[in-house]
């Protein structure tokens, strides 16, 4: 029986596959969660793991997201995801590209990929002259497709200020606490944005440069990255890597929301029940961050159906994250149950589990 099977985030998958060109050193991990929908589209993550068994887990537990997000994003495509394993230097050549691609083209559409951590428009415009099921490419002014962050970045600002509505009975976000955790093209996108709204921010990043310089940018406060998610706050906004959301993490927390872009924050299903019992109101991860798949999505579905791409059409889809964020808490009130669980259920039935 292959390893995986006995991984706790395996999910009756579909398809995944190891990929190994000797001739340009690419390892990489596809895994297909769910084509129920239509063709299994999400990211690939560029990364260096020191066990390859994390990468497969990452591919495990992103995919199966996937799945989740764009069913409940009302998306016609389904869940995949893949993880390409580079050496300690994070080598990444043409070559290795272009054998990704020609991996991808071998699945026959059955999987479309897309930009995640790691990877640039420039990598998808390389593996894009091996194989055409790719998305997220240049795109013309007005067009949609290019750069998902400044996407998901608009999703999640939309849906902070829905969790704030709800949590706080407040519309605006004028004076609202925000600890705001990583700076890069999301966290950044999402900051620029509730900055704008009058928001309180405190920010945190890896790099402590980059963190210090967004908060003079916009008139908040930086903190060393190991202590944002103690920061006293209303709202905690989690946009770097995920499973941050543990039994010590979760202790930690000062806030009345957890609201961000980050994939995967719960480590474990089970810790949304522990949000949830705290008090805390959780945005589901892949509900909240589906900006950027919206709007690559769409690009591809035009691209393959010949269509006009206009980018207002992605603005509109991504507006109607809040409405369903809102029926997930309206559900867990209702019912007691988690977020998390109620946003599971929904998913599942979406495709068909």
């Amino acid at each position: 029986m292959p390893a995986f099977w006995s991984e706790p985030d395996w999910d009756e998958h579909e398809r995944v596959e190891v990929v190994h060109d000797r001739a340009s050193g690419l390892t990489a991990i596809i895994a297909l969660h769910s084509t129920h929908l239509g063709p299994a589209a999400g990211g690939t993550r560029f990364w260096h793991y020191e066990d390859p068994a994390k990468g497969m887990r990452d591919a495990l537990r992103l995919s199966r997201g996937m799945s989740y997000k764009n069913a409940m994003a009302g998306l016609p495509i389904g869940g995949g995801k893949a993880v390409v394993l580079l050496d300690k230097d994070r080598t990444k050549t043409e070559a290795m590209l272009h054998a990704f691609g020609d991996a991808v083209e071998a699945l026959d559409g059955r999987y479309v990929t897309a930009e995640d951590v790691g990877a640039t428009e420039a990598d998808m415009v390389a593996i894009h002259t091996r194989t055409e099921h790719v998305c997220g490419l240049p795109a013309d002014e007005g067009d949609a497709g290019g750069d998902p962050g400044p996407f998901t970045a608009m999703g999640i600002y939309h849906g902070i200020k829905a969790a704030v509505a709800h949590k706080l009975g407040t519309e605006s976000m004028k004076g609202v606490r925000i600890a705001l955790q990583g700076c890069g093209s999301v966290g950044g996108g999402v900051a620029r944005l509730l900055a704008k709204d009058g928001a309180q921010l405190t920010v945190a990043d890896i790099d402590d440069k980059r963190a210090a310089a967004m908060a003079q940018e916009l008139g908040g406060t930086a903190v060393a990255a190991d202590q944002i998610m103690g920061v006293a706050c209303d709202v905690f906004s989690p946009n770097a890597l995920g499973a941050i959301l543990d039994e010590e993490g979760i202790a930690r927390l000062d806030c009345a929301v957890v609201a961000g872009g980050a994939n995967n924050q719960l480590a474990r299903p089970h810790h949304g029940q522990q949000l949830h019992d705290r008090g805390i109101l959780y945005a589901p991860d892949y509900v909240i961050n589906a900006g950027g798949i919206i709007n690559v999505s769409y690009e591809y579905l035009c691209r393959r159906e010949g269509t006009p791409c206009d980018i207002n059409e992605v603005r509109k889809r991504i507006a109607r994250i809040p409405g369903r964020l809102g029926e997930i808490w309206s559900e867990s009130d209702a019912s007691g149950k988690p977020s998390n669980e109620v946003a599971d259920a929904m998913a599942q039935a979406l495709i068909g589990r």
